[in-house]
């Protein structure tokens, strides 16, 4: 079974030999379903089979812990602080004596402030802190997904697989 995709040029034409032009033009992909239904069902079979391995699963645990932790880490140790530090140097045009003589009376008026409004400012501290955070913990999340092991593995024996079945797979575009 052969399903066309865009185009409607006829075989004799020499934009419809194979490989010729498709790249260049996008005129003509042909999908062989049974040879990519095959593909997906070895897949699928090899995906079972490699969840049950004690090893792998072990080792996607592993990746998705140092995963979450990354992202944590980039997201409220990195950000914030280089965020914390960086607009007040730019407020003060790259001149670190100017930042601090504008830091130095905002923090003795910190430390001369009664405790209420020291909570007050630390309490705000901290919901800036993570609000920053939160937000790039957010598109940290969508700019960078998580690798599975299961797929690099099913990846690595797929690609096996295609080249051990290279003449009953359709050529790739």
């Amino acid at each position: 079974m052969t399903t066309e995709t865009q185009g409607n040029q006829s075989p004799e034409s020499p934009e419809s030999a194979p490989g010729a032009g498709e790249k260049a033009t996008g005129k003509r992909h042909h999908v062989h379903a049974p040879e990519v239904a095959a593909y997906w069902a070895e897949r699928r079979r090899y995906l079972e089979r490699i969840r049950r391995v004690p090893e792998i699963r072990q080792r996607y645990w592993r990746a998705i812990g140092i995963y979450l932790l990354r992202r944590l880490l980039w997201s409220f140790g990195f950000f914030p602080v280089f965020l914390a530090f960086w607009i007040p140097f730019v407020l003060s045009s790259f001149n670190p004596v100017v930042l601090a003589s504008d830091l130095i009376p905002l923090l003795e008026s910190f430390v001369g402030a009664n405790p209420e409004v020291q909570a007050n400012t630390i309490s705000t501290l901290v919901i800036a802190w993570g609000s920053v955070g939160f937000f790039f913990l957010v598109f940290d999340f969508v700019l960078t997904p998580f690798k599975s092991p299961y797929q690099y593995e099913a990846d690595v024996y797929m690609r096996a697989w295609e080249q051990l079945n290279h003449d009953q797979l359709p050529d790739k575009v």
